[in-house]
């Protein structure tokens, strides 16, 4: 008797989450998977138990496919009731790796959170500092940021920020007040590569420079933290730099429209992982949780 060949769980779930969204790229959003991957797994899928699941362009479900995903519904329903702990004695371990800043600014306040409602998963949280290459190669699933273009892993965007010119009350006192954008011209400037000021000189129509000299920082909370014991103006971006603000350590410099109003960061924060770490249960429900918290 031939053996049957019993479908990849990913197979299955890629199929059941297609035929409810009937959209390639929610399929993969919700798996955190590539749209590329979704449609490899349906071929896969109808390979291995040889018939076709989806019929036309709006993927309607063939009678067959209609069939099978009853069943199929039905086994994941199935395995969903097995209790956890006798499947899988012990927690589940997830390596997370995160840059300094976001760790303490938007991941640690929220943490709680995600032990109290995963308390079967044990995370482990190291460091990594973008732009300098240090970064945990043994984690499950890394925090970067920058630009999006990270050929070596896949990746979902978590959020983007706004940036503005930061400084500690006693500062802005001190070296104020500040009318229009060029009042910044002989301020000390706190400089960071991964917030260049050139793009907040180019929205105040200033064609300025970016800055060469001064204290610089790797890290956005160093420079926070800098900027709030008056060394100079930090270029912040508003959801990093809100624990400051919040307690009063940094301020903006005025209230008028140049020093209000926000603009766009050229970089954004980004969840990546290796191509087939999502299949995990705990690297998915991690990423699911912490990509709703931060929407």
């Amino acid at each position: 008797m031939t053996a049957t060949r019993i479908p990849p769980i990913q197979c299955l779930l890629t199929f059941e989450a297609l035929a409810r969204l009937r959209s390639v790229t929610q399929a993969a959003e919700e798996l955190f998977v590539t749209p590329s991957a979704v449609s490899h797994r349906v071929r896969q899928l109808e390979q291995i138990i040889g018939t076709r699941l989806f019929g036309r362009a709006d993927f309607s479900l063939t009678s067959e496919g209609s069939e099978y995903l009853a069943h199929v519904r039905e086994g994941l329903a199935a395995l969903q009731k097995f209790p956890s702990s006798e499947a899988a004695p012990g927690k589940r371990k997830l390596r997370l790796a995160v840059t300094p800043t976001f760790a303490r600014s938007i991941l640690i306040p929220r943490l709680r959170q995600f032990t109290e409602a995963y308390p079967e998963i044990d995370l482990t949280l190291q460091v990594s500092i973008p732009l300098l290459d240090v970064v945990a190669e043994d984690a499950d699933l890394m925090v970067r940021f920058g630009t999006g273009r990270y050929a070596d892993v896949e990746h979902v965007v978590l959020f983007k920020d706004e940036v503005t010119p930061l400084a500690s009350p006693a500062f802005v006192r001190e070296h104020g007040p500040f009318a229009v954008a060029s009042d910044l011209e002989g301020v000390s400037l706190l400089r960071s590569p991964l917030e260049p000021w050139r793009t907040w000189f180019a929205a105040q129509h200033l064609d300025w420079p970016e800055p060469t000299e001064g204290s610089q920082f790797n890290d956005i909370g160093l420079m926070c933290d800098a900027a709030a014991a008056g060394m100079g103006v930090a270029l912040v971006r508003l959801r990093l730099g809100a624990p400051w603000l919040e307690r009063g350590a940094l301020v903006r410099l005025a209230a008028n429209p140049v020093y209000s109003q926000t603009v766009p960061s050229p970089h954004a924060h980004y969840l990546c992982w290796r191509t087939g770490m999502m299949d995990r249960w705990e690297c998915a429900a991690f990423a699911d949780w912490l990509k709703k918290g931060l929407a």
